[in-house]
């Protein structure tokens, strides 16, 4: 097993600027956001000028007079939409950047075609770097709001005309139905919140319905899988038991595991903010 931090840098259209007190400020394109964060346990920086932010989240945006309902920013040559939700979010999770490259060239490496299957997949951000290497993707989400923004996202790319399937259901059904069916996936993306909703109310909670989706991957994968990548995020676990849960594919298939943790880094102090966790398995070394 390995470990390793992946880091998100300062980029052209987005940086992180400083953390502290809960909070953290960032630039996506021209606008600046400043959001809670519950890893932040330390002081803002001195000198910077938070009040200086587009809009503000606490129980709710306010300043968004000030932001466009609908703005871009870009990532590795893939463009997202960017909205403000009533969830502090905008529509894209910049730590993933590391991730979303290692799908890409996963892919490449390979001269066949693979079929990907991204399991909440949200607004794209693994379904996109994936259709832009080559692969075809099932891209599932039980927000039909996420779904319909993860296809904006695709033909803001020019990936509108690539082969995807957009499957608005809810993961757990999705997977037994593929299973039944027969389908197989050479390669797959999981990024399951803690807490959430299918389409029809399905309750997910991540201590009692990943181990069983896990349970299921191996039915899923075809003979000769390529990875599988598992991602988290306010879960509370760690790194490690990530890595724990997906050994059993190392067991079938061979290949190599690796974990870790997510970061961003400030574009002033440097210092990193924790962002998630991560683990994968891979036929590559």
């Amino acid at each position: 097993m390995q470990s390793l931090f992946l880091i998100t840098k300062p980029s052209k259209d987005y940086e992180l600027i400083d953390s502290g007190n809960g909070e953290k400020l960032e630039r996506f394109g021209s606008v600046v956001t400043a959001r809670p964060d519950p890893q932040v346990l330390w002081e803002k920086a001195h000198g910077v000028k938070w009040n200086e932010a587009t809009v503000r989240f606490r129980e709710e945006w306010t300043g968004k007079k000030n932001v466009p309902v609908d703005w871009q920013v870009s990532f590795s040559g893939i463009t997202f939409h960017l909205k403000l939700s009533a969830f502090k979010h905008v529509g894209i999770f910049p730590e993933q950047e590391e991730n979303w490259d290692w799908i890409e060239s996963e892919i490449q490496r390979l001269s066949k075609p693979l079929h990907v299957l991204n399991l909440f997949g949200y607004t794209g951000g693994a379904t996109l770097f994936a259709l832009k290497a080559g692969a075809s993707v099932t891209h599932v989400d039980g927000s039909k709001t996420a779904l319909s923004w993860a296809r904006e996202n695709a033909e803001a790319s020019g990936l509108g005309a690539k082969p995807v399937r957009w499957i608005l259901d809810d993961a757990l059904a999705f997977v037994k139905r593929e299973i039944r069916r027969g389908n197989r996936y050479d390669a797959i993306v999981l990024d399951p919140p803690s807490f959430g909703r299918g389409p029809e109310g399905e309750v997910w909670k991540i201590e009692t319905h990943l181990p069983l989706l896990l349970s299921m991957l191996p039915e899923l994968l075809s003979e000769k899988p390529v990875f599988v990548l598992l991602n988290g995020y306010a879960s509370g676990y760690s790194p490690l038991a990530y890595t724990n849960s997906i050994l059993p594919l190392k067991e079938k298939f061979g290949g190599t595991v690796f974990s870790g943790e997510l970061g961003i880094e400030e574009s002033l102090s440097r210092r990193i903010l924790p962002a998630g966790i991560w683990a994968r398995w891979s036929q590559s070394s």
